[in-house]
């Protein structure tokens, strides 16, 4: 039989990054491309990326959005007319200036977001309060030029979705803004087993032309922050760029109020590195490609035997699908099971069935659970019956696991000197004024930045600055944490 084994991972708290690297490689989620800062998702990956699509599309249209799609390419122009977000996105645009042969009369950005496009059709949809509220999204790729890139982390193309949404009143755009991050944050809790902390943007993390951005931020293993997914209110920031008017219940000529929110393949990325151990991925069930890997195990020379265990393979793996569970029977000839074992172990299956001749005799079958470790005796016919309450119980251990992480690496400093100190370990509650500068001074001196103004936590009423001294700007302490 050839050598078909991988090489070990790096321990992942020995070089979080090297260690980061090799699993999304070896477990076959990208691959290199051709073109600088892109990266190839693989079938497995792009499985993965399904699965997350599928579970937020259903959340989106239960709040009552509709799917719709612009086109790739954007006239430069329009990123010109919002001071800020030109400003913002112009280091990042990709642009066309020659098309068929020739220069084109006016250039084309490859779309890194598409709020000037969808304004421009907005003004033109947009007349009178009884067209409103206009809950949109997209799924669609988006290019922003990155120089140093990795793989989901941060690409120069990406996927994702990207809401937006027009409203007659600033509070109905509020009330959006909120009620999007609440998806999100209840996505990573019920599907992805991460325990993010919501929270409202500062004046300099926001996004280009926005007034509002909330985040969800989750901690990965090595206890830095990743940004999750945000949600901002753009106020009539956009509608007065592209005069989106209409006619209000007054009869008045009125401006819309904005929102967008966008959710992309960097949580593939929070999954990894919320969950992955020294062995490799740990998917949460029910995002996971396979939720069960079957693996046949007969001897060699043994025909019979192996068609045996084959055909029973065949019959569990119905009997799982019936009862809802995603499920692979994996029948390659020529590599071991044991070298079957560690690449699904590599691969992150929450739970691997054994059934070879022997658990055929006893009507039984092995369970591996890839959270603990442990292998449990099942009953052939109990097996459907067992396996989604084995993998509801997966989730909620790894639920468990990820906050306990969490809970165990956030800290507050009461002055600048803890700060300095603690936000080396982990996440850090602290005081601060809200001064840009600061935050600046601050980033320079750790490499950590305010992460967001908590929804909940401590609050920092009475309280001062552990930087400049000065009152608190905000009225609960932040979270300061290095980040993705």
């Amino acid at each position: 039989m050839p050598v078909m084994a991988k090489r070990g991972l790096t321990p992942h708290d020995e070089d979080f990054s090297a260690w980061y690297n090799e699993v999304v490689y070896e477990a076959d989620l990208v691959d290199h491309s051709p073109v600088r800062g892109s990266f190839v998702i693989r079938p497995y990956g792009y499985a993965l990326w399904e699965n997350i699509q599928r579970e937020l599309d259903a959340m989106f249209k239960a709040t009552g959005h509709e799917n719709l799609y612009f086109p790739l390419l954007i006239p430069v122009e329009f990123f010109e007319r919002e001071a800020q977000h030109v400003e913002g996105f112009s280091p990042e645009l990709a642009v066309v200036t020659h098309a068929g042969g020739k220069e084109l009369e006016a250039p084309l950005a490859i779309r890194p977001t598409s709020e000037t496009i969808i304004g421009e059709l907005y003004a033109k949809w947009i007349q009178s309060y009884r067209d409103l509220p206009l809950l949109y999204n997209q799924w669609a790729n988006v290019m922003r030029w990155e120089l140093r890139t990795r793989p989901f982390l941060r690409t120069t193309e990406f996927l994702w979705q990207e809401g937006h949404t027009a409203h007659a009143t600033a509070e109905e755009a509020l009330e959006e803004t909120r009620r999007m991050l609440d998806v999100y944050a209840t996505f990573a809790r019920d599907f992805a087993a991460i325990p993010v902390v919501e929270g409202e943007k500062t004046e300099g993390e926001r996004f280009a032309g926005a007034l509002q951005t909330l985040t969800i931020e989750a901690m990965m293993r090595d206890g830095k922050a990743l940004q999750s997914g945000t949600s901002h209110y753009m106020g009539e920031n956009f509608a007065r760029a592209f005069d989106i008017t209409f006619n209000d219940l007054d009869n008045e000529q009125a401006y819309v109020h904005t929102t967008s929110w966008g959710f992309s393949t960097r949580f593939i990325g929070a999954i990894i590195m919320a969950h992955g151990d020294d062995a490799g991925l740990i998917l949460p069930p029910k995002l996971a490609p396979h939720q069960v890997v079957i693996t046949p195990i007969a001897k060699r020379n043994d025909a019979d035997g192996a068609e045996r265990v084959g055909r029973e393979a065949a019959r569990v793996a119905d009997a799982l699908r019936a009862a809802g569970v995603r499920v692979k029977v994996d029948a390659r000839e020529g590599m071991s099971p044991g070298w079957k074992f560690n690449e699904w172990e590599r691969k992150g299956v929450p739970l691997r069935i054994e059934l070879g001749p022997k658990d055929l005799e006893a009507g039984t079958a092995v369970v591996a659970d890839r959270l603990s470790g442990e292998k449990t005796s099942v009953a052939l016919d109990a097996l459907a019956g067992d396996l989604p309450d084995r993998l509801e119980r997966f989730h909620e251990r790894l639920m468990e696991r990820a906050r306990s992480f969490r809970d165990a690496h956030i800290d507050e400093a009461h002055t600048y000197e803890e700060l300095v100190e603690k936000v080396e370990h982990g996440w850090v509650y602290a005081t601060h004024c809200g001064d840009p500068e600061s935050e600046a001074a601050i980033q320079e001196a750790t490499k950590a930045t305010v992460r967001c103004i908590p929804l909940e936590g401590p609050s920092a009423e009475g309280t001062t600055c552990v930087h400049t001294g000065k009152p608190s700007g905000y009225p609960r302490k932040v979270i300061f944490a290095k980040a993705y």
